[in-house]
């Protein structure tokens, strides 16, 4: 057992997650320039953008754009801040994420908890002056109390698009109420033409959740591909709990949210199938979803997608989980 581990298994877990994740993320920031700089490692091109390698940060990790520098320094090749909302909003009451240690699992329920779009597009542009040193994406969603989500989603996307090197519109979280309406076609056709609008040639892309069926998946495949976009990122949280190791009455006291980590793996999977079978190469897809080693990653890489970000994985893994897992890619 590593360090991190029995750290994170006798200290960590004994302290609030969401305070741990904040703790965690203002060490990173602070120790930022102690960090040596990122490797170039298996580079790949997607988008017209060049990743220093596949793996990346998927949003929730670096809510406000605080640890891009650090991130990058830790190996990531991409790091996708956000969720950002048009205004800022405190999010759900807390206690409002949980740990499932026997599942390698969170459940969230944050509620994009975020300092909003303008807050995060001026640390954006400090970061892209002093070089980010890898590809910044960032995922916007929709404000809890906005009756105009497409006015809502198109302030963001006005705002962040200029700093961002990819868009990521958000309508798969189950933690605001009504977002996921928003996968259905008719909604998501004019929702994303405004913020394409907004973007331009910014690369954008939809994230969806894994709990859509096979027909929406289909859905939501060909109107990208309809409307020009660059990719899917699939998939956010599910609120299923089937299968859990975790004991009941945790799972129970964690209540209502979105559950990511290892029991994401094959919903995932099936996802990014599914896509993959829809679209072809059409679309830059990637594959987020219980992704904890360089084997997993690899099985992604294998079934179709072009990258693949990991959350929960890193959250488990710790600060040298990047590396480990770009050694396992290249097979040193």
């Amino acid at each position: 057992m590593n360090p991190y581990d029995l750290l994170f298994r006798h200290v960590a877990t004994r302290v609030p997650a969401e305070l741990t994740h904040r703790v965690g993320v203002t060490a990173l920031r602070a120790a930022t320039p102690l960090l040596p700089a990122g490797e170039v490692s298996a580079p790949v091109t997607a988008m017209g953008l060049r990743f220093a390698n596949p793996l990346g940060v998927a949003a929730g990790y670096d809510k406000d754009a605080e640890g891009v520098r650090g991130l990058a320094r830790l190996g990531f090749g991409a790091v996708e801040v956000g969720t950002v909302t048009a205004r800022p909003q405190p999010g759900n009451p807390r206690p409002r994420l949980f740990r499932l240690p026997a599942d390698r699992a969170l459940i969230n329920r944050m509620g994009f908890n975020n300092a909003g779009a303008d807050v995060v597009a001026a640390r954006l542009a400090a970061v892209r002056a002093r070089g980010a040193g890898t590809v910044v994406g960032v995922n916007i969603g929709r404000s809890k109390t906005a009756t105009d989500a497409v006015a809502d989603y198109r302030y963001s996307a006005r705002v962040l698009g200029p700093h961002a090197d990819y868009v990521v519109v958000n309508v798969s979280s189950p933690n605001t109420p009504g977002l996921r309406d928003l996968q259905g076609v008719d909604a998501l056709e004019p929702l994303l033409a405004a913020v394409r609008s907004e973007v331009g040639a910014t690369p954008l892309l939809v994230k969806i959740t894994a709990d859509l069926d096979d027909e929406g998946v289909d859905a939501v495949a060909d109107l990208a591909v309809a409307q020009g976009l660059d990719g899917i990122v699939a998939t956010n949280t599910t609120v299923a709990r089937a299968g859990l190791a975790s004991p009941p009455d945790l799972v129970s006291a964690a209540g209502s949210g979105g559950l990511s980590g290892a029991p994401l793996v094959e919903p995932a999977r099936a996802v990014l199938a599914r896509l993959r079978e829809r679209v072809g190469d059409r679309l830059t897809l990637v594959s987020v979803g219980g992704i904890d080693s360089g084997a997993e990653a690899r099985a992604r890489l294998d079934a179709g997608a072009t990258l693949v970000q990991a959350y929960t994985g890193f959250v488990y893994g710790g600060p040298a989980w990047p590396r480990r897992v770009l050694r396992e890619l290249s097979g040193t």
